[in-house]
């Protein structure tokens, strides 16, 4: 913000410059040059006099204030240049000023004002000035060639005002493309946060689980069977080591800047033992099924199956501690997931209060295909993904 009020600044300063040596240089040449067809303009007149000079320095200073008011500073300026013609001082270099303040209102807004005051200039300084001076009537070639001369100032004028609203147009559409791109960066803002709370979520929310139904399992176990309280704690301890090696990645691709691919393990194919190891060392009887020919997918697919099924898993460890079944379906353009629940999982059908089932659908959605999670009619819980495979690209594997 200070640095466009620093720019606005400057180029206020330069627009000022500008007209008041817009000022000066007109108010040089219409004196200069006034005072020369004084003194040698062949046709009868007026001496300048002090009025003369000060109507010939009043149309140039009024065009100090053309920006801000441009049919006012012309209705000025065309009130002086008439009334210096009227008083019978020498033609000159008076329309000068007349033609700077016209090129200026007529480029800037309305064109009816601007265009009326050129009509009657016309009509003025072809009949009623020479009228008014008892002077002979121009000819017709040169009342010809006065409108071919307005001519040009309108087409002048014209070019000028064209080559504003290019130039206007220009401006925003490089406004909107800044505003455009901003946004851009704000969704993809948005979309790396809500990437890294999802990482965050997953790893932090299965670890804890599966923590957490380890210690019960520990305490429970300690004084009766010593040999499955050590196995517990063990697996607590593995989880909470890969739990922390996980975090420590997600939290150094924040810090690195590169939140649009946190360096959470990607499998590289789905393995099934690997998939279904922890919620075996949490005490759940897990059983794996596949459907088709495993076969490597993108790396996208992989870890959203595989947090889909770890998700899936942790929650039956959490709610159920029975059985599960986990089928792995490889289709032509397809994986579909399977997790079913054969315990006694008691859940409402939407999962409100928790992020678990949200996410695993959001991870679906990101890749084109969806995800359910429902109760089963004959008891338990099912949570079924389909992931579109698609055509498998070099950057899935980046």
């Amino acid at each position: 913000m200070v640095g466009d009020g620093r720019v606005r600044a400057g180029q206020r300063g330069h627009l000022v410059s500008v007209d008041l040596t817009v000022v000066v240089v007109l108010v040089v040449v219409q004196l200069a040059g006034s005072t020369m067809a004084d003194r040698h303009q062949p046709l009868a007149h007026t001496h300048l006099n002090w009025l003369g000079y000060a109507l010939l320095v009043a149309g140039p200073v009024a065009l100090y204030w053309r920006r801000r008011y441009p049919i006012a500073v012309l209705t000025a300026v065309f009130a002086v240049t008439v009334a210096y013609l009227f008083a019978g001082f020498p033609y000159g270099p008076v329309f000068l000023a007349l033609v700077v303040a016209f090129l200026t209102a007529a480029s800037a807004g309305s064109r009816a004002v601007p265009y009326s005051v050129l009509a009657l200039g016309y009509v003025i300084v072809v009949w009623a000035v020479p009228a008014a001076r008892s002077q002979e009537l121009p000819s017709a070639s040169m009342a010809l060639g006065v409108a071919a001369w307005l001519l040009v100032l309108t087409a002048a004028a014209e070019l000028i005002r064209q080559r504003r609203t290019v130039i206007r147009t220009r401006r925003l559409r490089a406004h909107e493309r800044a505003r455009t791109a901003e946004e851009e960066r704000r969704r993809q803002a948005t979309e790396e946060r809500l990437v890294i709370a999802r990482e965050l979520h997953d790893v932090v929310g299965h670890s804890l689980s599966l923590i957490n139904v380890q210690s019960g399992v520990a305490l429970e176990l300690f004084d009766r069977d010593t040999e499955q309280a050590r196995r517990a704690l063990a697996a607590i301890k593995a989880a909470s080591r890969d739990a922390l090696v996980e975090v420590h990645d997600v939290l150094d691709s924040i810090r690195s800047g590169e939140l649009d691919a946190p360096r959470t393990p990607v499998p590289t194919a789905l393995e099934p033992d690997e998939l279904v190891a922890p919620a075996r060392a949490a005490g759940v009887e897990v059983s794996v099924r596949v459907v088709g020919t495993p076969r490597p997918l993108p790396s996208r697919v992989n870890l959203a199956a595989d947090r889909i099924v770890r998700e899936a898993l942790t929650n039956v460890a959490r709610h159920s501690g029975g059985a599960a079944t986990v089928t792995l379906t490889y289709g032509p353009a397809e994986l579909a997931v399977q997790v079913d629940d054969a315990g006694g999982f008691v859940a409402s059908p939407d999962m409100r209060g928790g992020n678990g089932i949200p996410g695993m659908r959001e991870r679906a959605r990101a890749l084109g295909g969806d995800c359910t999670a429902a109760p089963l009619p004959t008891g338990g819980f099912r949570v079924r993904a389909t992931l579109p495979v698609g055509d498998r690209r070099p950057e899935d594997d980046a």
